[in-house]
């Protein structure tokens, strides 16, 4: 009898719809430091929406769905803006915090 599985991108989309996933997921690529950091983030942003539905999010965000996909895309870069209205119809927000290994009031 066949082990029944699921497909490692649908288990993870499924659990993006989860705003507290969500956030969890896209943190962690933030940290990375890789050279690769920035497109790997843009994947994990592209991931996040498909769990949510990439019409849906444009129509939400007032984004152009054919705009949304292009920013999301390879080959996309994001307006600042567009992260921001992204993230609101996701539920989520940007924010900044000090790194732990850095002073608050020094550079």
């Amino acid at each position: 009898m066949p082990k029944r599985t699921r497909d490692y991108k649908e288990a993870l989309i499924e659990s993006l719809k989860d705003p507290k996933e969500a956030a969890a997921y896209l943190n962690a690529h933030l940290e990375d430091t890789d050279k690769d950091a920035e497109e790997l983030f843009l994947i994990a942003l592209r991931d996040v929406a498909t769990a949510y539905g990439i019409g849906e999010l444009a129509e939400e965000a007032k984004l152009g769905r054919e705009s949304l996909y292009k920013a999301l895309s390879k080959t996309g870069n994001p307006k600042l803006s567009t992260l921001v209205s992204l993230l609101d119809a996701i539920g989520l927000r940007l924010s900044v915090d000090v790194k732990p290994t850095k002073k608050a009031s020094g550079f």
